[in-house]
């Protein structure tokens, strides 16, 4: 019995993705559950896995766009193929060979004898050998004009007063040929554009058509979250089995500055303003594929190791294509972090319709003034990119500012201050 393999709905507003690789070959064997095939939409990219144990059959080649239930392949069950060791290969036997006759060595050819001189070209007389032995001309190329053709001193004499035969000009050593110029398909490589990808495009440039784009910055003193967390960590690891990081005190700090600052948390719909009651912060995650921003839920009621482990989960999620389009929606606000690729400062664009986003930067030591002295601290930038037409700079300052305090001293999270 055939099962069909059909593209699997991944949300209203999704009717279409490209296959974008099979993880196994046409006729394989493939068992339940297994991962067969990596699907990338406008949204997500994901991984389906066969729902029954068979041989498949691929009826759609990869990177081909494809529709919400469409067949993509067949299996046809079966029960595992049997396994065991293969029978054990014929030896093969020698053929007997016959005993050869020792070779018997060619005989060796006969040396033929130098053909002699003739007389008259080698006896000289002796004035003619003293002659050649001073000019060393050799006479056996000089034709005789003696009796019998002997060779004469005066024969040796002109040879030698003749002049040398002009040597043949040089050829001149071929020029190499130019290389010949790349080709523009050597030069450069086109490649269509993931649905992701071109998502990705389109948010980003209505963001900044559609919103009144502001960025506002400051500084921040890692130093109290550093030494807290190096405090703390190997307890935390025991109890939690996770790491504590810098996400989940950013995290906590938006959500402290959000319930401070209720403008921040609204977005603007038509002409009206909604302001929200709930904490989902976005968390920007690179992967392979792009930017995705999986959002941890009910931030101002979790802790920091409920809000760490959430991080971890969907970043492996998302690098994994098994993020769910569930994962991505009804956020409030976002978190970039480019400091983990070693940015120092920039300007984020919101994640539309969010009104804000906090972008953090790498954490160098550089010199501060504190208490009037000059010391070295570990600084980050902070920077908050906002909608102008819902939150103004005053608020926008404010909110920042509740951020930066929250972090250089984090006992105002645990006490809400």
């Amino acid at each position: 019995m055939a099962t069909e393999v059909k593209i699997p709905a991944m949300g209203e507003s999704i009717s279409s993705g490209i296959l974008a690789a099979w993880h196994v070959k046409d006729g394989d064997y493939v068992e339940k559950d297994q991962a067969i095939y990596e699907l990338e939409t406008d949204k997500i990219t994901s991984e389906a896995n066969a729902e029954v144990a068979g041989v498949i059959k691929i009826l759609v080649a990869a990177d081909e766009e494809v529709d919400i239930g469409q067949v993509v392949a067949t299996i046809e069950e079966a029960d595992a193929p049997a396994g065991g060791p293969s029978a054990p290969a014929a030896k093969e036997e020698a053929a007997p060979t016959k005993e050869e006759a020792p070779a018997t060595p060619a005989p060796a050819a006969k040396a033929e004898p130098a053909p002699a001189k003739s007389e008259a070209s080698a006896a000289l007389s002796p004035a003619a050998r003293k002659a050649a032995e001073e000019t060393g001309v050799d006479t056996s190329k000089i034709d005789g004009s003696g009796k019998d053709g002997r060779v004469t001193k005066g024969d040796i004499l002109a040879a030698a007063a003749a002049p040398a035969p002009k040597a043949a000009p040089a050829t001149p050593a071929p020029t190499a040929a130019p290389a010949p110029a790349a080709s523009k398909a050597e030069r450069e490589t086109r490649k269509k554009m993931s649905p992701l990808r071109r998502k990705i495009a389109e948010r980003l440039v209505a963001a900044t058509q559609e919103a009144a784009l502001l960025t506002t910055f400051n500084e921040v003193d890692m130093s109290a979250v550093m030494k807290l967390r190096k405090q703390h960590q190997d307890k935390f690891v025991e109890k939690h089995g996770i790491k504590l990081g810098f996400m989940s005190f950013f995290t906590k700090a938006v959500t402290h500055a959000l319930q401070s600052i209720p403008a921040v948390n609204a977005r603007i719909e038509g002409n009206d303003i909604v302001t929200q009651h709930f904490y989902d912060i976005g968390v920007a995650v690179g992967t392979d594929k792009g930017l995705m921003v999986p959002v941890i839920r009910d931030c101002d009621k979790k802790g920091f190791a409920d809000i760490e482990k959430d991080i971890l989960g969907y970043a492996k999620a998302a690098r994994d294509g098994k993020i769910q389009m569930s994962d991505l929606e009804g956020g409030v606000f976002t978190i970039s972090n480019g400091g983990i690729y070693g940015s120092m400062l920039s300007t984020p664009i919101i994640n539309y319709p969010q009104p804000a986003i906090l972008g953090l930067h790498n954490i160098t030591e550089r010199a501060v003034v504190v208490n009037g002295e000059i010391v070295i601290r570990p600084m980050m930038y902070l920077a908050l990119s906002y909608d102008h037409r819902l939150i103004d700079g005053k608020e926008a300052v404010t909110f920042l500012n509740n951020i930066k305090s929250s972090i250089e001293d984090p006992s105002r999270l645990l006490f809400d201050l």
